[in-house]
Order: C-alpha cells, then sequence, then structure tokens
C-alpha cells in the first residue's frame, strides 16, 4: 500500500514502515524524544513488536539521510478483546514522536497522517489515542508534559473523550490503619474470608473479572499467573456462602511489584467496605514483598474506586486525555 503522507517539508526525510532491524533504533529515538518517559528496547519489543494484533505498515517512521527521527504507531484489532468482536470501525495511535533536533518542520503532522490514512484504508473511522489494550505504554496523553502534541492532535480532529488520572502512594510508613483492622475483624468474624486464591479459585477470579469488568483485566490476570506471578500477590473476597465478590492485586503488569491493580468489587457487593479492606491488604502485602510505593496508571478520580484512592493515601500525580478521532464522511 503506498505511503500518503503529503508533502515533505524536510530535505532527505522519507516516512515509511517498519522493517527488520529498526526496533533498537526506535527505542532509542522514543527515549531522547521523551526522556521523561523512555523505553528500552526489549519492552518496546514486547509491548508492541509482539503484540498479536501488530501489523509492520501501521508503524510510521520517519528517516533522515538514513537516521530515525520519529515515529507514529496505528494499530487494528486482528485478534478480539473478548468474544468475536474485532470492533471494525476503530484504529488506535498508542504513539507518536519526533527526535528533538527535527522539531518544528512538521514531521508529527506527517507520521501522524501517514498513520490516519493507512487506518482510514482499512475502512477505520473512528481513532483513538492512545488507550488501546492490551499494550498501551500510558493511557492517554499527558498534555502538561507534551502540551505540543496536545497542539497537533487537536489541528488533526481529536477531541477529548474523558481524563483519567494515574495516582502513587509511599509505604515506607505504611500500616493498615487501626479502624480498618477492625473493620476485618467484624467481616471475617460474619463470616466473609479474605486472602490469596487456590489455583482453582483462579477459574472464579478470572470470570468475574472478564464478565463484571472488562475482558483486558481478565487476560491480565490470566497471563501474569501463567507467567509465574505468585498467587498471594492476588488478595480476595469471598461472601459467607464461598462466592467471590472482588479482589485486588499487584505485580500483574511485567513483573513490577510496584504496580498496583487491577481492582474491583462486584457492583452488588459495594458499600460493605470491602474495596477498602481488599486495598489495605493488598498495600500491607506490597510492603512485606519489599515495595516502596504503590502506584497505577489510571483510575476516575470522581469514582467511588478513586475517591478510596485519595482518602488511602493516594495522590494524583499525573492527568491523561483519551482522545478519539471520527474520520470526515466522504
Amino acid at each position: 500500500m503506498p505511503e500518503r503522507s503529503g508533502i515533505n517539508t524536510v530535505p532527505g526525510m522519507i516516512i515509511r514502515s517498519f522493517r527488520a532491524g529498526d526496533g533498537p533504533d526506535l527505542a532509542s529515538c522514543w527515549t531522547r524524544s521523551a526522556p521523561q518517559d523512555p523505553i528500552g528496547y526489549r519492552r518496546f519489543r514486547d509491548m508492541f513488536l509482539l503484540d498479536r494484533s501488530f501489523d509492520p505498515a501501521g508503524l510510521k517512521i520517519a528517516e533522515v539521510d538514513g537516521t530515525v527521527v520519529g515515529a507514529a504507531y496505528a494499530v487494528r484489532r486482528l485478534i478480539p478483546e473478548s468474544g468475536d468482536d474485532l470492533q471494525p470501525d476503530a484504529g488506535w495511535i498508542p504513539f507518536f514522536f519526533v527526535h528533538p533536533d527535527h522539531r518544528g518542520h512538521g514531521v508529527g503532522r506527517q507520521l501522524l497522517q501517514s498513520a490516519l490514512d493507512w487506518l482510514a484504508d482499512l475502512g477505520r473511522s473512528t481513532t483513538y489515542f492512545s488507550s488501546y489494550t492490551p499494550n498501551y505504554f500510558l493511557p492517554g496523553l499527558d498534555a502538561d508534559r507534551y502540551p505540543a502534541a496536545d497542539r497537533l492532535l487537536r489541528a488533526l480532529g481529536f477531541e477529548t473523550q474523558y481524563r483519567c488520572v494515574a495516582m502513587d502512594a509511599s509505604l515506607q510508613d505504611y500500616r493498615i490503619p487501626d479502624d480498618v483492622v477492625a473493620l476485618i475483624d467484624r467481616q471475617r468474624g460474619s463470616g466473609y474470608r479474605f486472602g490469596p486464591p487456590t489455583d482453582d479459585e483462579l477459574v472464579g477470579l478470572i470470570d468475574i473479572a472478564g464478565a463484571e469488568f472488562n475482558a483486558d483485566w481478565a487476560r491480565g490476570i490470566r497471563e501474569a499467573v501463567l507467567d509465574g506471578m505468585p498467587l498471594d500477590r492476588i488478595m480476595m473476597a469471598w461472601d459467607p456462602d464461598g462466592n467471590p465478590l472482588g479482589w485486588a492485586m499487584f505485580g500483574t503488569y511485567e513483573h513490577v511489584i510496584e504496580r498496583f491493580g487491577p481492582f474491583g468489587v462486584l457492583p452488588a457487593s459495594r458499600g460493605l467496605g470491602l474495596g477498602k479492606v481488599l486495598l489495605h491488604l493488598t498495600l500491607e502485602q506490597m510492603r512485606a514483598a519489599g515495595a516502596h510505593s504503590a502506584w497505577f496508571l489510571w483510575t476516575e478520580p470522581t469514582s467511588a474506586a478513586g475517591r478510596l484512592y485519595l482518602k488511602s493515601g493516594f495522590d494524583i500525580t499525573r492527568t491523561f486525555t483519551v482522545m478519539r478521532r471520527t474520520a470526515p464522511s466522504s
């Protein structure tokens, strides 16, 4: 499929698709372009090149005199997130970047337009930045950190879909608060059970994660366990009849023990304090595993979970904008 990147305003620049050998240069250019959000080649490979929906044609690369100076990555589903839904109208741009020495000449615009053209040629009418699952580096655009990228995306027709926040909490002096200890004792006295699942109980956990929350959480739990994650990194809650009601966990993604989540309590079981119990039992387990902090990439700050985090010692550290672009009708 021919490239349609528009007028080239940079002498010696070409825009082409990924080919073998590009990976290390892409990771290096990314890190030079976004030093506060660096990436190593192995992580880049695992998250993007080995994603089951990766198509080399969708990874657009700007090259000047044989040197990689930027990239924009477009992807569409080749493997459904759940069931058989390939979301045939949707595409995603999980990242783009331009080396600082080559900014101000339209390189980013040409890269993004090339990526959007590729998705349009595949019949994708809606493009999202950058909420693609399973493999996203950040859940959206940090406009405070990257204001020029925000301006460029909006100039190309992207609009805010929603905002989410990342949060962090120090665990240096952590201990379960006395009121939560008392709550745990009361609930256990009423027949509720808390603790890591057995191997067989993983079936129920994955079932409620996928059916009541989202398929990507179920996938994340399954893959983490298959990849050797210890089950004591999962804290579950069961009712007196033995039915699973919710869970919290850490170390699910990329073996990072300080990364908290996913975390959920069944809607019908909320209001009993189970979320507070699961959160604090998991933070205690994280501290016992040697974690000095707990962090996660996104939640909605006004949600029940967001309010619980803020009351439990977490602070908002970044705000992300998830953006959407609908292609003009032809």
